[in-house]
């Protein structure tokens, strides 16, 4: 038992703060994610909304490009303004957003002070293939000081629920119970993969009808919201580091920036001496990677994990094929 202890507590942490119950990167501003968790969302907000690394990203560019007619925003900046991480930036990011806009949040239902007049699209992934993608995110982001962590430790730490928004199924299964509600749509990264299209068209029904109408009416436009949102696409124009130069021409410029990416700036720098990632921010975005990563008994304990965290619930289900 004591070596047990000796090794938990020797074994190597990414850079996490508690801040009011929920675990995010230490790069962020404490103060900004305190104004995310008490913001009022309001009437007319639309929320992109996951546990991390289940495809935000891909949701974002294809939320923003239905919202932009099809046309992509290519500086990565910019794209962030118009589609702010609300603990990242803070809540004030909201009334310096461009309008039309979506924001993001992987903050759980209960730190959320939900609107029924509001809109929220949740994305869930298979969980063993999240696990996989947040190690990979967690290791290549400098500023988790994780660069040597292995997968090893690392998947200990996801079965626990010590890593970024805390445990993957509290996060789901609330989302996942209130699947039905109006102002909800629940869906996967993995029915996006096999029906973009279809999928394209339902999320843009949610947002407003007339998105929908337009989309079936002029094929090339959802032909270029396809491609825009493409994983060969993003990966091109998802650039993380040239965001982190954009966003430092930017403050230097002197023009408005909210308080929590001010923050997350200084804090970068600080870290991670400027040195924002390794690899790249998008990596496969594909299904069934776990099998490449997972030795057999890494699959029993998940498997484990799964039934004691799923027993009263399908949610499983979404997964069965």
């Amino acid at each position: 038992m004591e070596n047990s202890v000796k090794d938990a507590e020797e074994r190597k942490k990414p850079l996490y703060m508690n801040c009011e119950g929920v675990i995010v990167p230490a790069v962020l501003s404490e103060e900004a994610v305190r104004s995310a968790i008490h913001y009022s969302h309001r009437p007319g907000d639309l929320f992109i909304t996951t546990y991390p690394k289940c495809g935000t990203t891909w949701m974002q560019h294809i939320v923003m490009l239905i919202l932009q007619d099809g046309k992509p925003i290519n500086d990565p900046l910019e794209f962030f303004l118009r589609s702010p991480s609300i603990e990242m930036c803070g809540a004030d990011a909201i009334d310096l957003m461009p309008g039309p806009g979506v924001i993001k949040t992987h903050l759980p239902v209960e730190k959320m002070k939900m609107n029924p007049k509001a809109k929220y699209i949740f994305v869930a992934r298979n969980p063993k293939d999240c696990c996989v993608s947040l190690y990979y995110h967690t290791k290549n982001l400098l500023f988790y000081k994780f660069e040597d962590g292995t997968f090893d430790e690392f998947f200990q730490l996801f079965i626990e629920g010590n890593v970024d928004y805390g445990d993957y199924f509290d996060h789901l299964l609330p989302w996942y119970n209130r699947r039905h509600d109006d102002n909800i749509y629940f869906t996967t990264f993995e029915r996006i993969k096999k029906n973009t299209k279809e999928e394209v068209l339902n999320i843009a029904a949610f947002i407003d009808k007339k998105h929908r109408e337009k989309l079936e009416n002029d094929p090339k436009l959802l032909d270029d919201i396809l491609y825009y949102s493409s994983l060969d696409y993003m990966k091109t124009h998802s650039n993380y580091k040239c965001f982190v130069q954009k966003l430092s021409e930017h403050i230097k410029q002197g023009k408005p920036i909210s308080s929590g990416l001010k923050a997350f700036y200084t804090n970068l720098h600080d870290e991670s001496g400027n040195k924002s990632m390794k690899g790249e921010f998008i990596r496969k975005g594909s299904i069934g990677d776990w099998k490449n990563h997972f030795t057999p008994e890494q699959e029993r304990i998940f498997q484990e994990k799964i039934k004691m965290k799923t027993r009263n619930s399908d949610v499983m289900d979404l997964w069965k094929e």
